[in-house]
């Protein structure tokens, strides 16, 4: 996988919109959700949701969307139900202004199908006191493999057969 992130630097983010303006804050916000003890973590991800997840998606969300898997498949993320929550957020929303936008967001969240099946399949680890993160994790993950499978919105309508399988 190489570095967590790493590719960040190859996204053109100040010419990119969020709800708010432009994107070129996201690396920062997604490397706080990579690396943040558990408030600025929390913060960040609730930002980057407010951001490019709802009510409608940017032309920043198809961008971010590649890294949010990044996070979600990387153990040392502190909330990776979170980003896959977030995920999952992302396939619901759209922008009617914007379909092309609505489309690339999705077929982005869908490209990274493997990884919730894969995510979804992992074994639970129990912990005294609660849910085990491998088991939120896990739950989140199912969560959005069904929507990603059951995924029919009006920009997304007609597309040929998706091909998430094979990333």
């Amino acid at each position: 996988m190489g570095t967590v992130l790493g590719a960040m630097r190859n996204v053109r983010w100040h010419e990119l919109q969020h709800a708010y303006g432009s994107a070129s804050q996201v690396p920062g916000v997604l490397s706080r959700i990579a690396w943040g003890d558990a408030p600025t973590s929390d913060e960040a991800l609730s930002d980057l949701e407010r951001w490019i997840g709802t009510p409608p998606v940017f032309d920043s969300t198809a961008a971010t969307v590649p890294f949010l898997w990044e996070l979600a498949a990387t153990d040392t993320v502190r909330d990776r139900a979170g980003v896959l929550d977030l995920l999952a957020t992302i396939l619901a929303a759209g922008n009617a202004e914007h379909p092309a936008w609505t489309r690339a967001a999705h077929d982005a969240v869908a490209a990274g199908r493997a990884t919730a099946a894969r995510l979804a399949a992992a074994p639970d680890t129990p912990e005294a006191g609660g849910p085990s993160p491998a088991r939120t994790v896990r739950a989140a993950a199912t969560r959005l493999l069904a929507a990603i499978d059951r995924h029919g919105c009006p920009a997304c309508a007609g597309l040929p057969p998706r091909e998430a399988e094979v990333h």
